[in-house]
């Protein structure tokens, strides 16, 4: 089968678009045939070294595509459903797992970090793992889901228990994640502020829903929020972009205001005044991904219309290298695709 692979970390330049041996199934497996790839952070974080994967390797977290071989003991999934699949690995039998808490698992892994992904014609993920693709939702849409609407919903929603009628502040509106949470906060009823760093993401952003937008590359985003909420703040933080907005996310917070966070994208260093914490009673939340109780639910809501995948554009999977510059420049709104 034709991959994408990366032999060695560093830069764009290492993933080659070559033959690799197609992937064999266990038993509790399946066979996707892989239709589209969607990138993230993650792939970037691998690809450098920033995170250790073993080599040669094959990324991909977030694909979609058709089942083309199913393992002996798999009941439920069948040869020529459209899936896309669920990027968790979990033993099923910690006390975190048997509490619904999978993504908090005690070996817990995601696909194409711990195993080769998608970025190949072929891939081969746990039966459990593969969900069916709502009608009405192309590969390419389907292959938008699964980690930054659950890692949105994670956040906002079970982890930070947004609710309506909440000012809620999203940071870099125009990455996949940042699409993803502004519809949540929406859906959630709540009042969005959005930062980004032109004025062509914000304004897609406010067809999204975001109710302010604040340009991160002209104004101080936390003076900002000061001056539109008359100095109360927020009362979450949708926080993923790491040290250099840390500082700034905390003073944009209310009294015993949220922050939640899943990412460290400028840095994994934050300094804070630990006084600010106490004495106006924060909270700072930890989240990873979600469970597959909350991608059912997302794909129920994504089947009603009530949330959307965002593209920026879909590019062959030989064009992986420059999708990976795309990624790097943020030069897209939304999710960058590979097509196999």
């Amino acid at each position: 089968m034709k991959a994408v692979r990366f032999h060695e970390s560093g830069g764009p330049k290492v993933l080659k678009y070559e033959d690799a041996p197609k992937p064999e199934i266990g038993p509790s497996d399946v066979l996707v045939r892989v239709r589209a790839c969607a990138l993230n952070r993650l792939d970037i974080w691998l690809r450098s070294g920033a995170y250790k994967a073993h080599l040669p390797h094959i990324l991909g977290s977030e694909f979609s595509g058709d089942v083309a071989e199913v393992g002996e003991d798999v009941r439920g999934a069948r040869v020529g459903d459209k899936v896309l699949i669920y990027p968790g690995l979990t033993d099923g039998t910690c006390q975190y797992c048997l509490a619904g808490e999978e993504s908090i698992c005690e070996k817990f892994g995601i696909i194409g970090s711990a195993t080769d992904g998608g970025y190949a014609e072929f891939a081969k993920v746990p039966a459990e793992n593969v969900f069916a693709i709502p009608t009405g939702i192309t590969y390419d849409q389907a292959a938008a889901i699964a980690v930054v609407f659950l890692t949105a919903w994670h956040m906002l929603v079970t982890r930070a228990e947004l609710q309506a009628g909440e000012r809620v502040l999203i940071h870099a509106v125009g990455s996949g994640i940042g699409s993803a949470a502004v519809q949540i906060a929406k859906l959630a009823g709540a009042e969005v502020f959005g930062t980004a760093g032109s004025d062509d993401k914000l304004a897609k952003a406010k067809e999204l829903g975001a109710d302010h937008l604040i340009n991160y590359a002209e104004k101080d985003f936390a003076d900002e929020v000061s001056k539109l909420t008359g100095g109360e703040g927020v009362h979450v933080v949708f926080e993923h972009t790491g040290a250099k907005t840390f500082p700034g996310s905390l003073a944009s917070l209310t009294k015993n205001g949220r922050l939640v966070t899943c990412g460290a994208t400028t840095g994994t260093e934050a300094t804070l005044d630990i006084r600010q914490l106490y004495s106006r009673q924060l909270r700072v939340i930890g989240a990873m991904l979600g469970t597959r109780r909350e991608l059912a639910e997302i794909l129920r809501l994504v089947g009603e219309g009530k949330l959307r995948p965002v593209i920026d554009r879909a590019m062959p999977l030989s064009e992986a290298s420059r999708a990976h510059e795309l990624l790097t420049d943020r030069a897209q709104f939304g999710k960058i695709v590979l097509n196999p």
